[in-house]
Formats: structure tokens, sequence, C-alpha cells
């Protein structure tokens, strides 16, 4: 029988198409919305509340999650009682994405096609590593909502990232992986490049428009970008497309 595959979270669903096992799925969270066959996968919840029901019906023999806490045990519990295995893919560095990649096509049979795709990852890493090992390091400020205003902060797959593109979050010793700050703290720091989760170019000069009001020099001089929030976020194969966006924007103000 092949396998059955439900997603916990919409990263793990981009991981498994990515390992080339995308028609294992049975199940997924309303937020799955990447790639676009994901959209047509029944729903079992959001994420933070699901249907128990659903997922007994849908036999999966595999549920792949993030945190391995909340909601997730409950499922977790379930998925024993059906003989089901349960994967958290939660990287906590940018090479884990390829790594989570691989051994999700060892679960599912798809080693070849998975091992294809994570060699492409690790060749951009390796890309990005050569290019920024020996360049300034830039501090940059991560904005994820502006009313209050939220950063990320002790994250360590960010952070790290970060680092690849030899830049250093403003917040990363905040002890907290999503802390709320105030502008006089921002302005303290003082970042050389804002990242702002923004989809539209217009929604980024908006959000340079606002700092360089609060006279933040680096919106003054221009240096706030917009990136994908689902890219920028979701801690899947598309991330590594939002940190090559980053690593271009913070070598811009070098």
């Amino acid at each position: 029988m092949p396998p059955r595959v439900i997603t916990l979270a919409p990263h793990a669903t981009e991981l498994l198409y990515a390992a080339g096992a995308g028609q294992f799925l049975v199940g997924t969270v309303t937020s799955s919305d990447y790639p676009a066959a994901a959209k047509d996968v029944p729903r079992i919840g959001d994420g933070i509340v699901l249907n128990q029901e659903r997922i007994i019906m849908l036999q999966p023999s595999l549920l792949i999650g993030w945190l391995r806490s909340g909601v997730a045990l409950q499922v977790e519990s379930l998925a024993d009682k059906l003989g089901a295995q349960t994967y958290y893919a939660r990287p906590t560095r940018l090479r884990d994405i390829p790594a989570q990649v691989r051994h999700i096509g060892h679960l599912l049979g798809t080693e070849a096609q998975a091992q294809v795709a994570a060699a492409a990852m690790d060749e951009r890493i390796d890309a990005l590593e050569t290019q920024y090992a020996h360049r300034r390091k830039v501090k940059v400020f991560v904005e994820v909502g502006s009313t209050p205003l939220y950063t990320i902060g002790q994250d360590p797959l960010l952070n790290d990232a970060l680092a690849i593109c030899a830049a250093v979050n403003v917040y990363g010793d905040s002890g907290v992986p999503a802390p709320r700050v105030s502008i006089e703290s921002l302005l303290v720091a003082d970042p050389e490049v804002v990242i702002t989760a923004k989809r539209l170019g217009s929604d980024a000069e908006k959000a340079r428009a606002r700092w360089a009001a609060a006279h933040l020099p680096a919106a003054i001089e221009g240096s706030v970008y917009g990136i994908d929030p689902d890219a920028l976020f979701r801690p899947g194969p598309r991330f590594i497309d939002a940190i090559e966006s980053v690593c271009e924007a913070v070598d811009k103000a070098r």
C-alpha cells in the first residue's frame, strides 16, 4: 500500500513536495497553499485546532509536524493508535532544510528525487557561503508586524541564515523568538538594513516612508526591502529563496 501522509504545518507540505512525495499527501492544514497542488488536498484543521475524526478517516501512515507541543502531542497519541509514524521537521540551521528533504525522501521511498532537490539546495547554500564569507558584517532588523512592532529575535534558523549573509540580527540576543520592541530601542540599535514582511513593492515603499518619518537612518538611505512572508517565515525550501534575497539586500548596504 502506498504511504499516506498528513502534514500539520505548511512548511512540512513544501518539504514533502520538494522530496518528490507530494502524491502521498492525503491531508493538511488550511494554510498549506504551496505548491498549487496542495490547495486541492483535504483539510484537517488550521494547525491549532485539528479534526481528529477526519484524521482517523484519512488513515495516515505518516504525520509530519513542526513543534512537538500543544495539539501535535494529541495527534502524536492518535498516530500511535493508528500505527502511524510521526516526524517533526524543525530546521534550526539553513543546512537542515535540504537534510530534511533527504530524510522525508528516505521515509517515503523517493530518495532519488529528494537527493536531486536537496543537492541543488546545498549548492545554493554553498554559493552564499562562498560569496559572503569574508564581507563586512551588517546589522539587520526584521519587521514582522508594525502595529504593534514585532521582530524575529532568538530564532536559530533565521540567525544562522543571516550569518551566512554576513549579517547580524540586532535583536538576535533578545532571549525570545518574537519580541515586541519599541521604535526608540530600534533607533538605538541603528540597523543598516530593514527587512519587512511585504508581498508588494509598494508595501515595502510604505514601510520605508514610515521608518524614514521615524528618522531611522537605514530608511532615509533607502535600505528597506520587502520579502514574501510565506518564504521568509516558513522554514521550508522557499526559505532559501528568501535568504538569497536578504543577502542581496544586505550586500547593497555595504
